[in-house]
């Protein structure tokens, strides 16, 4: 029987190509609508509050990605220590019983820490595949290009979503746990932190029922530690984080077709040592009204009023543990930095 293959240019090939186009399109018009709906809705709450994961547009990732370097910002450093000094001990760790697993990163980014274990991996002929998540197109497509320029051979899978998203894709998996890879969730960074203690437990529990017995979630969570040490974290002198921060207004301004004057507002960060949470706003510098003109929306502001944009916490380790137990986990690994400003931890379902 002949084959007949199509070309190039075939019907078959458009029709493929367009469906990853529609699929595409699809996936950014479900975010452009959920970030519309937190918009309105948060604006028109008292107090004021926005969602800090709209923070990551292509220009939030990039002041991120800078934010990351800064002197005063020692989590990158201090997880890039852990990951460095326990590269081997974590290939062990996901590679145990021989099996191949799938490396799957929720918040990507530009992959600064991972590319560490990324390396130690490749170099000792581990059998994984890399899936890193992302809500920043950008940032997906530029760490993409990287891997594929570094290592041209590694397998890598890519996705342009949010974290709750990729979750449930998890747990639509039908392969029996002896004929799948392990699972490796990381969640690096931190990013547990802007999680009230009630969305934690939920987003864990979540993974944990995507799981099965033998798969593995690494985190980071940043500790608490003295005072000083944090509000410099977050209000940097080169002004980055207030950037940052004010980022979010340009957003709504480009998306949503609004009219924040950014020269406006200004970045406010405190941190409170007896509940352990970092909190920025956006402080109105005056009164005035802004127009939100996709939402059919207007939004008065006093002087002084404030937009909270988002919480930090900062842990123990007893409560990384009873977060664990709450959540369907069991803590079976703690990796911390030489100063133990922060610790990476193993969830093992």
């Amino acid at each position: 029987m002949a084959i007949h293959r199509h070309s190039a240019g075939s019907p078959l090939n458009a029709d493929l190509s367009m469906t990853k186009i529609d699929s595409s399109l699809n996936d950014s018009l479900v975010l452009q609508s959920d970030f519309a709906n937190e918009v309105g809705t948060g604006l028109t709450k008292t107090p004021k509050r926005l969602p800090s994961r709209f923070f990551y547009d292509d220009e939030g990732s990039r002041l991120f990605a800078e934010i990351m370097h800064l002197p005063e910002y020692y989590l990158t450093r201090s997880e890039y220590e852990i990951l460095d000094t326990n590269q081997e001990e974590l290939l062990r760790l996901f590679a145990s019983d021989g099996r191949p697993f799938e490396l799957i990163e929720l918040g990507a980014g530009d992959g600064l820490k991972t590319k560490i274990l990324l390396n130690h991996f490749w170099s000792e002929q581990a059998d994984f595949t890399y899936v890193p998540v992302d809500i920043s197109q950008a940032a997906i497509d530029n760490l993409t290009a990287d891997i594929r320029k570094k290592w041209p051979q590694m397998p890598i899978q890519p996705r342009h979503d949010n974290y709750f998203n990729a979750i449930e894709q998890l747990s639509n998996r039908t392969e029996t746990v002896q004929n799948r890879p392990r699972l490796v969730v990381l969640f690096l960074g931190s990013n547990i932190g802007n999680f009230s203690p009630t969305e934690a437990r939920d987003f864990f529990r979540q993974i944990s029922q995507s799981l099965q017995p033998g798969d593995l979630v690494l985190t980071g969570f940043d500790l608490q530690k003295h005072p000083a040490v944090i509000h410099a974290a977050y209000n940097d002198r080169q002004g980055l984080t207030r950037a940052f921060n004010l980022n979010l207004l340009r957003r709504i301004n480009r998306e949503l077709n609004a009219n924040f004057d950014l020269s406006a507002f200004d970045h406010y960060e405190m941190y409170h040592p007896e509940t352990g949470e970092a909190r920025s706003y956006l402080v109105s510098q005056k009164e005035q009204t802004v127009t939100i003109r996709d939402l059919n929306l207007t939004v008065p502001f006093g002087y002084g009023e404030i937009i909270h944009t988002e919480i930090s916490r900062k842990f123990t380790r007893e409560g990384i543990a009873q977060l664990a137990e709450q959540s369907g986990f069991e803590l079976t690994n703690w990796f911390t930095d030489c100063k133990h400003y922060f610790a990476d931890v193993i969830f093992r379902k």
